[in-house]
């Protein structure tokens, strides 16, 4: 690792792990910019149910990546690539230090490792898309995981524009998208040092439901349904929303969505430890005295 290099401090970790609280404080520490690694958090029309941080936070530090594309023009992990990567050398012209905050491995995946670049077609995207419309997303990920099972089994299942992606590659090169994925990492003019808060499974699952509750408190249900006219759209094929829109088109009772919201929220919790327990260079610290611990072994490295 090139000492020279400033560093990409990455905080990862389950939905509901207090990735944004311990981000902020580490932000401001360094005096530096959290960019979102989110592929929710980056639509404006979604708050509450993507856990968005609040004004106060957002005011606190500097952030990116935040409400700032809309549902109607979802923005794919290679697009996140692209534009997130010449930010982060702008922001390390200023600072050694720059923080990549989130739950969503494949969008850090792409910043820390870079996407292979492998083809796309708009018709197949839309016969797959017009597919998803009639048959619904069980349909999808049943098809992925007959299909491709290795890629279902790290995917984010409840993620269509995803499932899509691995189909729209096999249709077109006769080959399964896993077995395409070189693995190989691309240069990054940064060193990467990654992070996650590493909570007893139970406690963890206490506190998504927690937030489920609080989130139905602060209004979710008045959100969802502000969007439930665009529920067709992949980026609102999200847990919490997908499962209030069975309750508005009368397929589950509010009480059976809310509970749900909660299996699903768990169920995504655990695809995400997954996802990132199989990341050699990622250093699991103990949610007391994380700041600390994060702190000491970033400022010995620069």
């Amino acid at each position: 690792m090139d000492e020279a290099l400033p560093i990409l401090l990455v905080l990862c970790g389950p939905t509901a792990s207090g990735k944004t609280s311990l981000a902020i404080e580490v932000a401001q520490h360094f005096n530096t910019a959290i960019i979102s690694a989110d592929s929710r958090q980056i639509y404006r029309e979604m708050n509450i149910g993507v856990a968005r941080p609040t004004p106060e936070e957002l005011a606190a530090v500097p952030h990116h990546f935040i409400a700032n594309h809309s549902i109607h023009h979802p923005l794919s992990a290679g697009q996140y690539e692209l534009a997130a990567i010449p930010l982060i050398q702008t922001l390390h012209q200023n600072h050694r230090v720059v923080l990549l905050v989130g739950g969503s491995g494949l969008f850090i995946q792409a910043i820390t490792e870079g996407l292979d670049d492998l083809p796309g077609d708009p018709q197949v995207k839309k016969e797959l898309q017009a597919a998803l419309e009639t048959n619904g997303l069980e349909w999808l990920q049943e098809e992925v995981q007959k299909k491709d099972p290795a890629y279902f089994a790290m995917a984010d299942a409840n993620n269509p524009r995803r499932l899509m992606r691995a189909l729209e590659v096999l249709t077109l090169t006769g080959a399964t998208y896993s077995s395409q994925r070189s693995g190989k990492a691309k240069q990054r003019p940064f060193r990467t040092v990654l992070f996650a808060p590493d909570w007893e499974r139970s406690l963890l699952y206490e506190r998504i439901d927690a937030r489920v509750d609080a989130m139905i408190q602060e209004g979710l249900e008045e959100e969802a349904r502000a969007l439930w006219p665009h529920h067709h759209l992949s980026a609102l094929q999200t847990v919490g929303y997908r499962e209030l829109f069975d309750y508005f088109d009368g397929h589950i009772s509010r009480e059976l969505a809310i509970e749900k919201i909660r299996q699903h929220s768990r169920n995504y919790a655990k695809r995400q430890l997954t996802w990132f327990r199989k990341i050699a260079a990622l250093g699991w610290v103990a949610p007391e005295g994380a700041v600390n611990r994060i702190l000491q072994k970033t400022e010995e490295l620069l």
